[in-house]
């Protein structure tokens, strides 16, 4: 791996002492502590890489901006590198040890080398949003519903939608790929009038609410049993038997990060404006409550439903994952001997 890939958003960043002061005891105490504790021990060098700038990330992002990598003996380096297939190739190189990507990119390198999901950050909250005049589901017949790109997860996903909701691509409804992968600047192109509807998530639509644009929220794909993920975390199967301690570490850094993140919000602003750049304070409470408090879950548990529906997607392309399950991508022993220690129950008292 080259070196001029960029560790992670908070690189260079000043603390902002005034939001620390504002801040609960708790995480003032946690520095002194997390800090301490690394000057008492040689700890382990862990580079993570994460795919996508989003809230599905807060987790990852919390755990290094409080330093509770460092709290469980690790010296982890997030990193991101945007592309899928980029990631997995600085995985199976070990310039990367653990990665944050969708189920679909874990399940389409699995099938080159032995790969498996051992945690997650939760679904990803797509809605379904269109042009105001569009009132119901028929409504959508006869209209564009755009995309991202063609074979991107999220045009698969879309697609799977429409036949569930018994609308057949390119016979009731027209599919445009936009050759956008943001949702929020796909949006757009519905008050431009070239799409009627499209995917976005639930803070593409505080943002739309802030500009005062009107759109109709049709449903969650959750509603309609389309469940897809965005922040799974996954390794070498060769890595979580060698170096089950440093995977154990991490998962426990990452659900303390979600327990301070959900105890105190500030925690979520300040870890957003460091990140994305967020200074919007709606934006922000609306990226706490539909992430931290909503998506992202107390205990890092991968979804199997998230996994068939990657399964079922990849194997359009690749037909040698055809009949495969999730459990046979799993790792879940880390998780439930966390679990059986009665971590959990001690980061929630």
């Amino acid at each position: 791996m080259t070196r001029g890939l960029t560790c992670g958003p908070f690189k260079g960043k000043q603390i902002d002492m005034a939001r620390i002061r504002a801040s609960s005891l708790v995480i003032v105490l946690l520095y002194s502590y997390t800090v301490a504790g690394a000057q008492e021990k040689k700890l382990q060098p862990l580079n993570v890489s994460y795919s996508s700038i989003s809230g599905t990330r807060i987790p990852l992002w919390t755990a290094k901006e409080l330093r509770l990598f460092e709290k469980y003996g690790l010296d982890a380096a997030p990193i991101h590198i945007a592309s899928g297939s980029a990631t997995y190739s600085a995985l199976i190189a070990g310039d990367v040890r653990i990665v944050s990507d969708t189920a679909s990119a874990a399940v389409a390198a699995a099938a080159r080398v032995p790969i498996a999901i051992f945690g997650g950050t939760g679904p990803i909250a797509y809605k379904l949003i269109a042009h105001p005049s569009i009132a119901s589901i028929d409504g959508l017949k006869g209209k564009i519903v755009g995309s991202s790109f063609v074979g991107a997860g999220s045009d698969f996903l879309l697609r799977r939608l429409l036949l569930k909701l018994g609308l057949t691509p390119g016979k009731d409804v027209q599919i445009i790929p936009t050759g956008i992968g943001r949702s929020d600047l796909r949006i757009q192109l519905i008050f431009q009038g070239k799409i009627d509807a499209t995917l976005g998530s639930a803070d593409n639509i505080t943002r739309l609410e802030i500009r005062g644009q009107k759109v109709t929220i049709l449903g969650d794909l959750a509603d309609w049993g389309v469940v897809t993920t965005g922040g799974d975390f996954a390794s070498t199967r060769q890595f979580l038997k060698e170096n089950r301690s440093q995977a154990k570490a991490f998962l426990m850094a990452i659900s303390e990060a979600t327990a301070l993140a959900r105890k105190n919000k500030e925690v979520t602003f300040k870890v957003l404006r460091a990140a994305m750049r967020i200074e919007d304070p709606l934006i922000l409470e609306s990226m706490h409550k539909n992430y931290v408090l909503g998506t992202i879950p107390a205990k890092p548990y991968p979804i199997e439903a998230a996994i068939q529906t990657a399964i079922d997607e990849v194997s359009l392309s690749n037909p040698q994952l055809k009949g495969r399950r999730p459990e046979e991508f799993l790792d879940m022993s880390i998780l439930k001997e966390i679990e059986a220690e009665g971590f959990f129950e001690r980061l929630y008292r």
